[in-house]
This record gives C-alpha cells, sequence and structure tokens, in this order.
C-alpha cells in the first residue's frame, strides 16, 4: 500500500525559522515577525490574527521579495532527493502549512504532489486577507483527510513530519510521525525523532521501520 508523506514547512522543512520570518527579512520586518512568532506559539495569538498582523507589515511586498526570501531561506538539504525517492516508490507527498500559500506553493516545484498553506491574497496585495483561509493545526488534518480520498488512501496510510505545535493534532490523527528538529512537546508525541539539517536521514528514519 502506497503512503502519504505529510511535511510541515516552519521550522521543519526550514531550519530555526519561517516562511513570514524569512519573507519579512526582505522588507526590514523581520524583529517583529520573530515577535509574532513568539506570539502565535504561546497562544497568545491565533492564526488568523497572526495572517492579518503580517499582511499589515506586507504592505510593499512583490514576488520579487517572495523569490528572494525563498531562495535565501534555511532549507534542509536533500529535500527534491527525499520527495524524487518518495515518487519513485510509487507514494506520494505533500507540503501543509500555517504559511501562506503564495511561498507555501513554490514548493511544487520541487517536487511535493500537493501544497497548501493559508489563502492569501495575491502578491502584490489589493485585497485583504480572508480569515476563513487562514489554516490552523486541526485544519491541517482536514487538509490531510482531503489529499487521502484524492490519493485513494486513508489516514493510516499518512507519515507526518513536525516540529511544533500546529503539528499536534496531526500527529495525532496518523500512526507514524516524525518529530523534525522539534520542541520537547511534539517530541514526545513521535514515533521517530530526528535532529539535524538532512532530510534523507529523517526520511530514512520511516523508510527503514517500513
Amino acid at each position: 500500500m502506497a503512503r502519504l508523506h505529510l511535511f510541515d514547512l516552519d521550522g521543519t522543512l526550514l531550519h530555526g525559522t519561517t516562511a513570514p520570518v524569512e519573507i519579512s527579512r526582505q522588507l526590514g520586518w523581520e524583529a517583529e515577525t520573530v515577535a509574532l512568532d513568539r506570539a502565535i506559539s504561546a497562544g497568545r495569538i491565533g492564526p488568523p490574527e497572526y495572517a492579518a498582523r503580517v499582511y499589515e507589515l506586507w504592505g510593499d511586498l512583490t514576488d520579487a521579495h517572495v523569490d528572494a526570501a525563498f531562495r535565501a531561506a534555511p532549507w534542509l538539504t536533500r529535500i527534491r532527493e527525499v520527495w524524487a525517492e518518495i515518487r519513485n516508490a510509487g507514494e506520494y507527498c505533500a507540503v501543509v502549512s500555517l504559511s501562506p500559500s503564495f511561498f507555501v506553493e513554490r514548493l511544487l516545484d520541487w517536487g511535493a504532489h500537493a501544497a497548501h498553506g493559508s489563502r492569501f491574497p495575491a502578491v502584490p496585495f489589493t485585497e485583504p486577507v480572508d480569515p476563513a483561509g487562514v489554516l490552523s493545526a486541526a485544519a491541517k488534518v482536514t487538509v490531510a483527510d482531503r489529499l487521502c480520498a484524492e490519493f485513494g488512501l486513508a489516514r493510516t496510510d499518512c507519515v507526518a513530519y513536525g516540529d511544533s505545535s500546529s503539528d499536534r493534532d496531526l500527529f495525532a490523527a496518523v500512526p507514524v510521525s516524525v518529530a523534525v528538529n522539534a520542541d520537547a512537546c511534539l517530541a514526545g508525541l513521535a514515533t521517530h525523532r530526528y535532529t539535524g539539517r538532512d532530510l534523507w536521514d529523517a526520511y530514512e528514519l520511516v523508510a527503514a521501520a517500513r
């Protein structure tokens, strides 16, 4: 039976940072966005408020800024090689993230079968962000269920990779999980734990255990 590998983005595929921080760095708003990351991690704000706040910071954002942020971001190594291996095995890989869809969807070019993020308007912004399109931890499970239906799979066929509280619901919903550079709370819930900067090594924990 094929499997669906579900990858978080912030802190997982991106080492020690988030897509919004990398985007904001291009505009000089890095410190403000790091503060927002701390606030949402501590539960002081929720995903809709977070999205509204970064949207306010990004009034001058262009596609060139997003491209530069994507290129300069500290990605784990061998992401494309892992996804190619998953495809060659007849399995599926997807990215599910609370970060903006206009950043997350760039990973389709790296070999992901699907990439889902919070829905933001097209860059440069000419309309507000819709809170209804902002993903949450629970919404990651909903997206996973939708992908399972699309690929003819079930939750029992899924493997989740994540690093923080936004991945707790997904880790609880699937049978196999990999905590990647994760906080202690999530690491305690995971089937496997990985610390490092090479996605291949994290993937091998799952491949070897199959």
